[in-house]
């Protein structure tokens, strides 16, 4: 993959690219969401988001390595000639561009009250700057050392909210009324599927599956490249996992039985053990940092599979490739200029994705499964393929008890 192989050649391996695409605006608002008006009480959602991303990342690198194909191209073979080929494409292509661009929205969305907090700018204006900026520098390809740049900064806010969970753990009266104990949130079973919809992205999925190809070429052997991308996946969700616990810490600890903050920029708050003062600001330049990073994965991403799916290549330079990469940008700049509230969009749009995940779930699993004697390769894969119907099927019960 021409843009996404120039952003893999970290010895730490493809997990992290997947962490830092979770941790973003989205993972920040939500985390503290939670944390400030349910406390602790839903620590378990989390674990289980960590579990279930473990579970279904796992499944995607392994049909990567065993097949050699991106997950697009593995469907598109699969289904070539069948009857059912046209309706399951075009679900997933609905569920890939909306999702995306729903995501893409939190993304703007995010990056522009960071922006808007540093500046006395309208926020629609930011938000059209922002996806212009994110839109151009998509368009020239040379986005690599931007990233670079963005993505150190998202490590140091997640450091930041790591070392002031410890601190605010330490030096707070910590709020003992939910403590953490498990419970099923009644009224608020939005937040548990945000969630898990902010931790489990379903681009991930098929992004993850071409990016360990990158890594561990053909000249790896199976076995052993199966077990470092393993290992690569379960040191970075639980990287990804401490950053997110951080979060809903910091938010119970600042706000939780007190006045719950009515707006993103607000819960800068939270640093303030750490910062001082100066939390307003840093609190500003990570949302940005972390909102225009994900602002320029989320819609490459997209556009790696739809191209994948048609079958087209992957230069960046396709008009398909671009067509796709402008669509979701505009769609979520359009949903992110429309909202008078940005913390809901925020919300909402991981809600959108944690709906939608079932559905990608659900078809990497039918690829597994017909796939199974060929990437059943170690002991104890078809149980990792079962764990992941299992992890399906408790989503789409949550999504069933939302709905109805």
């Amino acid at each position: 993959m021409e843009g996404m192989a120039r952003t893999n050649q970290s010895s730490l391996g493809p997990g992290l690219m997947i962490t830092a695409a979770f941790i973003g605006p989205g993972t920040i608002a939500t985390a503290s969401q939670v944390g400030s008006r349910l406390g602790m009480t839903i620590a378990w959602a989390l674990l289980f988001s960590l579990l279930a991303t473990y579970v279904l990342q796992e499944l995607a690198l392994r049909l990567g390595l065993v097949h050699r194909l991106s997950l697009a191209a593995l469907l598109r073979q699969r289904l070539r000639g069948h009857w059912l080929a046209l309706p399951i494409w075009g679900l997933v292509l609905l569920a890939i561009v909306f999702g995306n661009a729903a995501y893409q929205s939190g993304n703007v969305t995010g990056a522009a009250v960071g922006a808007a907090s540093l500046l006395a700018i309208d926020h629609s204006l930011l938000v059209f700057f922002l996806a212009v900026l994110a839109g151009g520098i998509l368009w020239s390809g040379r986005y690599a050392l931007l990233e670079k740049v963005l993505t150190g900064l998202v490590g140091l806010m997640a450091l930041t909210f790591i070392v002031t969970a410890g601190v605010a753990m330490t030096v707070m009266p910590l709020p003992v009324s939910t403590g953490w104990v498990s419970a099923w949130p009644t009224g608020q079973e939005m937040l548990l599927v945000a969630l898990i919809g902010t931790t489990v992205v379903p681009y991930n999925l098929f992004l993850h599956a071409s990016l360990v190809q990158e890594k561990w070429g053909r000249d790896v052997p199976l076995v052993d490249a199966l077990q470092a991308a393993r290992r690569d996946l379960l040191l970075s969700i639980g990287i990804g996992g401490m950053v997110t616990l951080a979060v809903m810490v910091c938010a119970y600890a600042a706000f939780y039985g007190r006045v719950e903050p009515s707006s993103l920029s607000a819960f800068a708050d939270q640093l303030r053990p750490l910062l001082g003062d100066v939390s307003g600001v840093c609190f500003a330049l990570g949302l940005l940092a972390a909102g225009l990073t994900s602002a320029l994965t989320a819609p490459l991403a997209g556009a790696y599979v739809v191209t994948g799916i048609f079958g087209r290549g992957e230069a960046s330079n396709h008009q398909l490739f671009r067509g796709t990469w402008v669509l979701i940008l505009v769609c979520g700049a359009v949903v992110a200029s429309l909202q008078t509230t940005p913390l809901t969009a925020i919300i909402v749009a991981q809600y959108a994705n944690g709906l939608l995940l079932p559905v990608l779930a659900t078809v990497l699993i039918v690829l597994a499964r017909q796939s199974a004697s060929d990437i059943d390769k170690t002991p104890g894969d078809k149980g990792r393929t079962l764990a992941a119907i299992l992890v399906v099927g408790f989503c789409i019960l949550l999504a069933v008890l939302k709905l109805g």
